[in-house]
Formats: structure tokens, sequence, C-alpha cells
């Protein structure tokens, strides 16, 4: 930190919860506006899809969205729908566990003695996942350097350490555990809290810290603090409305539903998204995770009509309508949280930049299979939505059947880091997916 810096911090009293957004503010000159700020999020959720409810039939640039994604119709011209991108690591472990430690890492499990529904038993992934990857490469210059580098949210995530539960990697043998609480990664934003009484003070505290600069700044960036101050104060209202919000850590046997805790999903997701979005607006990070539950994930979503678990529903056979039809209901769902994700990025400008926060985000939407009943790793769904990366968006492209390693290759290279392998290097010799750019 420059004398200037600590000059101003003395000068003004400021508290440390307060620094982070004071600090990126482009009117003080701290902040580096000089390079273009990229963003990655990868948000994953569970099970595999419906192809026939998902999948659009066209390829270019006229695609229609069929019922599981037609929550994005408004995104359509900033996504792009990858068909035929297939995980190809094999070696220990089912489907589901290889589908979840293999999807960011592109390489194989360690040998292990966690015993899945079938195959053999299986350990930890052995490389590093590609958004910490990334979040290392961006860590590494000042230029880019931010105060966490990557955050990791979750949704229901069950509370315990094992290779369906997790898909973030720093290293071999290093899984990263999300934070599914937003009560926790409210403290980790703002301010460690012992306990939930401290957090009006450290709102308060906040709240003055920023009322202290506004007459210093530009126009633009007093309005950003008052944004700030504003979801600050929504957020400490909504976590005490939710005072018995559990988020519920059930831990289902392989086919069993989580426990009726999470009901209060679709309100943990809201949470966690929106303080996602402010993080990016402070500048916190610049990559980040969005883990919906689990690989088995036996979430049952009872506000869409559905008891079962979703895990059971996507063993059901493809000639069961009504499975048929509540898995669509589900995919669809989280098609909204993607939705949701990607209309807060667009409604809110870029601090210091150009257009707004989706226009330099880029979200991954997959999963850890490509259909449920066949435990399929060919056809793994993703959907990128927004403009960070530079894509060509707004089309349907279909491969043959192309190694997904390719793709984390090519999400590395938009964000400037040119590496030529990724996990496997086996299924990295043809380089970077073609025609995305």
């Amino acid at each position: 930190m420059t004398n200037t810096r600590r000059d101003f911090i003395r000068d003004f009293g400021l508290g440390a919860a307060a620094l982070p957004f004071i600090l990126n503010l482009p009117s003080l000159g701290f902040a580096n506006q000089q390079r273009r700020k990229q963003r990655l999020v990868v948000m994953f959720s569970p099970n595999g899809i419906v192809p026939s409810t998902f999948w659009p039939d066209e390829e270019g640039e006229s695609f229609k969205l069929k019922e599981s994604l037609s929550p994005l119709e408004a995104f359509r011209e900033r996504m792009l729908v990858l068909n035929g991108v297939c995980d190809k690591v094999r070696g220990d472990g089912d489907s589901h566990m290889r589908g979840m430690g293999c999807l960011l890492t592109g390489i194989e499990l360690f040998p292990g003695n966690i015993q899945g529904g079938s195959d053999t038993p299986a350990g930890w992934a052995s490389g590093i996942s590609i958004d910490q990857e990334l979040k290392n490469f961006l860590q590494a210059n000042s230029e880019t350097r931010t105060r966490f580098g990557s955050l990791e949210f979750g949704v229901m995530v069950p509370d315990r350490a094992d290779t369906w539960t997790r898909m973030v990697y720093s290293g071999p043998n290093k899984p990263i555990a999300p934070i599914d609480d937003p009560y926790q990664m409210f403290a980790k934003l703002y301010g460690r809290m012992k306990d939930q009484e401290s957090l009006k003070s450290v709102l308060d505290d906040l709240q003055s810290d920023l009322k202290k600069v506004s007459t210093t700044v530009s126009a633009a960036d007093r309005q950003l603090l008052e944004e700030h101050a504003t979801f600050v104060r929504e957020m400490e209202q909504e976590l005490k409305s939710a005072g018995n919000l559990t988020v519920g850590h059930a831990v289902p046997e392989l086919d069993a539903g989580v426990k009726s805790e999470n009901d209060n999903i679709p309100r943990i997701s809201k949470m966690q998204i929106d303080l996602m979005v402010n993080s990016f607006t402070a500048d916190f990070a610049r990559v980040g995770t969005l883990q919906f539950t689990n690989s088995v994930g036996g979430a049952k979503m009872r506000w869409l009509g559905v008891d079962e678990g979703h895990h059971e529903l996507s063993h059901n056979p493809d000639s069961d309508e009504k499975s048929q039809d509540k898995l669509t209901r589900i995919n669809k769902w989280y098609s909204e949280q993607l939705a949701y994700l990607a209309q807060r990025l667009a409604d809110t400008p870029e601090p210091g930049g150009e257009g707004s926060l989706l226009d330099n985000t880029l979200i991954v939407w997959t999963n850890e299979l490509g259909k449920g009943n066949s435990h399929t790793l060919d056809n793994i769904p993703f959907v990128l939505v927004g403009n960070g990366l530079d894509f060509q968006m707004g089309r349907s492209l279909k491969y043959k059947k192309v190694p997904h390693n390719r793709l984390l290759m090519s999400l590395a290279h938009g964000m400037g880091h040119r590496i030529e392998r990724f996990g496997n290097p086996n299924f990295c010799g043809d380089g970077v997916l073609s025609n995305l750019t």
C-alpha cells in the first residue's frame, strides 16, 4: 500500500470492511483501470439433462431454445450452446465421480477408497481445476490481482467431503469446499463475525465509512457507493429475516434424497447470486463458481411440484413421461437461476470501465453427466452466457465428440492464459475448440 493510500485511510479513519469498495473507485486513482477486467463463472447442476427438451435442433445463429433453456431467451444473442463436448477421462471411479472430479480438472482421479454405485473405488482428482489455474494466473499479475482471486459459492452442498461433492481443486488431492451458507459468505466478504449479533455493527460501520468519502469522489463513483450501501443494508435485512433459515446439510446415501431442509434452496440461491454479483462490483475476485447440490444430488424440488429426489428421478427410463417432464422442470429451474445471474450482471455497470458486468463476464453452466439414466459422459451440457471472453456468441454449435479438455483450454485462452495443454495431455492434441471466436 502506498503512502498516499495510508494517508487517505488515516485521514478518513476508514475501517477494514470499507477498503475493498473504496480503493477500487476509479476517481480516487488507487484502482488499476488500465486493463479490462475479465471474469469467469462456472455454474454446476447435477444428474444430467433430458436431451429432447434441452438441445436446440438447429445449428448456427438461427436456433430455438427448447423448454429447459427457455428462461434464457432474453440472452439468446449472448449465449453459446455447445453440443458434442465429451468428458473422455476414464480410470477409477464411477461416472458420477469422474463426471464431477474430472469436470474442471480434465484429468483422472487418484485411486482411493471412496466406493461409488459401480466400478472401482477412487479418490480425489489428480490435478488442478481450470478455475484455480486461472485464479493463479490472474493473481500472479499486479494488474489483475484481487483480494480473493476466486470465490466458491454453494447451494445445499452436503456437509461431507468426497468425490461427489467437490469440483474445484487447487492441485492434485487438494479439493476446495464451496461456501454454501450465505452468512458465512457474507462474513468472508465483509468481515469476520463471531455471531449474528455483530452483523449490525459491521454494516453500520461500513455505511458510515462509505458516507465519509462520498463527497470526495466523482458522481459516478458516488452512485456506486450508494448502490454498495443499499445492497449491504438489503442483505442485512435478508439475513435477519432468514434467521431460521438452515442450509440443512443432509448426508444422503447414493440414491437417497436430501431431507426437507432443502426447501430453502430458492432463497439461498438468490442470496448467493446477489453476493457473487456484488463481490464482482467490488472487484473481490475475477473467478467464481456456483455449485448447486452435488453429483448424485438428491434435492426434492417441492416448489416445482416435484416430490421425488432429483437423482432418483434421473434414473427412470425415457419412456416414463412423467419423470421426463419433472426432470425438464428441474433443469428449467436451473436455467432460471442462470438467467437471474445473467440479468443481475447485465443490469450492473462495469465500475470504471465500459458496459455492464455481463459484457466482461462469461458464465459456463455445466453438469457431471450428459444424461442421468445412462450415466453417459458424452454430450456434457455446456451453456455459455456473457461476453467476457470475446467468443462469438448467439449460436448453437454441434461438435463430433470432442474432449472437454479442449473447452477448458479455450476458457484459459479467452482469459489471456495461453496454455497448450490442460489436464490429461492425450486429450489436448488438437488444441482449443474450433469455431468459438
